[in-house]
């Protein structure tokens, strides 16, 4: 119960910062998933976030800085329940029986859902700027995804590059991906479909090197792999058609969610655009 003992001396040191965040009528907030997180670490003020995911100090926050100041929460409902929040940032994913005790409960839920295309991650930012109220940042959000995603496409205007989206074991991410969305955006051509996948599936080394992409998209660089699914990224034979050159990197925390991260997703995507056609 060392959790629930934490969470005690959290709300306790809340109760204080909390109350300038109903002074200003606006909700005291948690989240639910990594997710929701950055969504709330974006929009929210401090004293509004009452707690976050318990996976949100593994490096999927790392835009947002020193986040040490807000409780960790433990995934169930019994924490929850006590910090009683005006509303629960969740999503379509999260554990659904603590989602339907917490609304049994009388809690307040807010559910997204996981956005499949730009359009749709748009619309999530907008939502979750209703949400904490603030959607003057969730439209300046918006606009600097929008930025993010001209500049992105100037990089490609000129070039005519066919790239292949690869992850661990030699997962594809297809063309109605959310990944194949973001590159079809740009005015890259995903190789995914010359494999035969739509949403995605698994290819194997030959397949990969006899379909010859300009370049592959990976989550990672470098030379270390800490399971065989990364592995399969470090092979000799794609290491040999694909040394660092011709892979362009876009960390999987940038893309995973589909929302306040993907400008940065954009920006980093153009500045190794920039890298390879060196």
């Amino acid at each position: 119960m060392q959790w629930l003992f934490g969470v005690l001396i959290a709300i306790a040191a809340l109760a204080v910062s909390g109350s300038a965040a109903l002074a200003a009528n606006l909700p005291r907030l948690v989240s639910m998933n990594v997710c929701t997180d950055q969504l709330l670490l974006t929009l929210a003020d401090p004293e509004q976030i009452l707690g976050l995911s318990r996976f949100s100090r593994d490096g999927w926050q790392s835009h947002a800085g020193d986040i040490s100041r807000y409780p960790v929460l433990s995934g169930g409902a019994e924490d929850v329940l006590l910090i009683r929040p005006d509303i629960v940032v969740a999503s379509a994913f999260d554990k659904r029986s603590t989602r339907e005790l917490l609304k049994a409960k009388g809690l307040r839920l807010a559910e997204l859902a996981v956005p499949r295309t730009l359009d749709e991650a748009r619309q999530q930012i907008r939502e979750a700027g209703d949400i904490t109220g603030h959607p003057d940042r969730a439209a300046a959000e918006i606009a600097r995804l929008d930025a993010a995603l001209a500049r992105a496409r100037h990089a490609v205007s000129e070039q005519h590059y066919r790239v292949l989206p690869l992850s661990r074991r030699g997962w594809v991410a297809g063309s109605d991906s959310f990944v194949g969305s973001l590159l079809s955006e740009i005015g890259l051509r995903s190789a995914a479909g010359d494999l035969g996948f739509s949403f995605g599936g698994f290819a194997s080394l030959e397949a990969i090197v006899n379909l010859r992409p300009d370049f592959i998209v990976v989550s990672q660089a470098g030379d270390y792999a800490r399971d065989d699914g990364q592995a399969f990224l470090l092979h000799p034979a794609l290491e040999r058609f694909y040394p660092p050159e011709r892979r362009i990197v876009i960390p999987e925390r940038m893309t995973e969610c589909g929302g306040v991260m993907l400008a940065d997703a954009l920006d980093a995507l153009t500045a190794e655009l920039k890298r390879v056609g060196r």
